[in-house]
C-alpha cells in the first residue's frame, strides 16, 4: 500500500479482513427524514448507523484492518494509541480478536461508556488532562513514552493508510447495498475530525457513485478542515472545543488530506446547538440515542436542506452512539 494514497483496491482488500470479524452494519431508510426534507417519492434518505458495531462506532473497521496488516511488526510487543474514546474501543476490539495487548491514552473527561467499552475488550487505559493538552502536549508525550519505554507499536486513530482503507469498507457496504436496489446517490453526508472516516468513505463512494456530492461536517469551533479547504493547505487549530468530543482533532492527517482535498465537495461547520437539536430529532423520530459526533451529519443536512438538488438518494452517516445517559438527556433538553 502506498504511503501517500489509498486506492479502492486497498478498500476491497480491507473488506476481506473486516468480514472475518464483523457483519455489515445496517443501513435503513428514513421515511421521516424524507418527509422532513420534502423530497419527491423518487428520492430516498438512508441512515448508515455504525452504532450497531461491537464498539458502538465505525472505529473498529480501521482498527481491525490496521491490526491485521501489522501483526508481524507487532509480534509480542504491545500496541499503543491515543483516542478520544471511539478508536480506543475499536483498537481494543482488534487487539482482543488478534490476542494483542493494547494500551490507549484517553482524555480523563471522555464519556464513561467509552471507558467501559474499551476496558471490556481487554485494553489498558491511561488518561491525560485534555484542558491543558494544547499547552503541555501530554497526550502525544504519553503515547510516545509507551512506544519508547515499553516498546509498543503505535497505531494512529486516523492518519494511516490501513486505517483509512478499513474505514472505507463501511462505505463499500453502502455502495453495494444501494446498487443492489438500483439506487443512485446525489448527496453523501459524513463527519470529519482527523479524516480517517471521511477519506475512506470518499474513496468508496466516489468509485461507486462518481456524481455524488461528498460533504464533510465538523463543529464550528473545531473547523480546521473547513479552513483547510478554504486555503488549500492543512490548517491546525490549537484548541478545538465542542460537545462533539470525537471531532476535536487538531488537524486532518497527512495521509488523509490529499484524498479529502481531491474528493470532498465541501465542508459544513455546525454549531453545537444544531447538533443538540439533531440528537433530539433522531431520538424523537427513530428512538436512536446518538453521541454528538455521530449525529452532526443530520444537523448539517438540516442546515443545508435548500441545496439538495438532484435525482439521487441522500446518505447520512451516523458514525457512533457512545454517549452517557445523563449527558444525552441534558443535551436534548433544549
Amino acid at each position: 500500500m502506498s504511503i501517500t494514497s489509498v486506492t479502492i483496491g486497498d478498500v476491497y482488500a480491507a473488506e476481506q479482513v473486516i468480514r472475518q470479524h464483523i457483519s455489515e452494519t445496517p443501513m435503513v431508510r428514513s421515511y421521516a427524514l424524507e418527509a422532513e426534507l420534502g423530497l419527491p417519492p423518487t428520492r430516498r434518505v438512508w441512515l448508515k448507523d455504525f452504532g450497531w458495531t461491537p464498539s458502538g462506532s465505525f472505529k473498529l473497521y480501521g482498527g481491525l484492518n490496521w491490526m491485521a496488516n501489522n501483526l508481524e511488526r507487532i509480534g509480542q510487543r504491545p500496541v499503543a494509541a491515543h483516542s478520544s474514546g471511539n478508536f480506543a474501543s475499536g483498537i481494543a476490539y482488534a487487539g482482543m480478536r488478534y490476542q494483542k495487548r493494547v494500551i490507549v491514552v484517553m482524555p480523563d473527561s471522555a464519556p464513561k461508556i467509552k471507558f467501559d467499552r474499551t476496558r471490556s475488550f481487554g485494553a489498558e487505559i491511561r488518561t491525560f488532562n485534555i484542558q491543558r493538552d494544547h499547552l503541555t502536549g501530554e497526550r502525544d508525550k504519553m503515547t510516545r513514552e509507551i512506544t519508547e519505554v515499553e516498546g509498543a507499536v503505535r497505531a494512529s486513530p486516523y492518519d494511516d493508510p490501513y486505517v483509512i482503507a478499513g474505514n472505507g469498507v463501511g462505505a463499500l457496504e453502502i455502495v453495494q447495498d444501494l446498487k443492489r436496489l438500483g439506487r443512485t446517490v446525489s448527496h453523501f453526508y459524513c463527519p470529519i475530525s482527523g479524516g480517517g472516516l471521511l477519506a475512506g468513505h470518499a474513496i468508496a463512494i466516489h468509485d461507486g457513485f462518481p456524481e455524488a456530492q461528498i460533504i464533510g461536517m465538523e463543529p464550528a469551533t473545531a473547523n480546521d478542515f473547513c479552513q483547510s479547504l478554504a486555503t488549500g493547505n492543512r490548517t491546525r487549530i490549537d484548541r478545538p472545543t465542542s460537545i462533539c468530543d470525537g471531532l476535536c482533532s487538531y488537524d486532518v492527517g497527512e495521509h488523509n488530506w490529499p484524498i479529502l482535498k481531491q474528493l470532498v465537495t465541501r465542508a459544513v461547520p455546525v454549531e453545537d446547538m444544531l447538533t443538540r437539536k439533531a440528537m433530539k430529532w433522531m431520538y424523537d423520530h427513530h428512538g436512536l440515542r446518538t453521541e454528538p459526533s455521530g449525529i452532526i451529519t443530520l444537523a448539517a443536512l438540516f442546515e443545508t436542506r435548500g441545496d439538495l438538488s438532484g435525482d439521487g438518494d441522500i446518505v447520512v452517516v451516523i458514525s457512533g452512539r457512545n454517549v452517557d445517559e445523563e449527558a444525552f438527556r441534558n443535551w436534548i433538553t433544549l
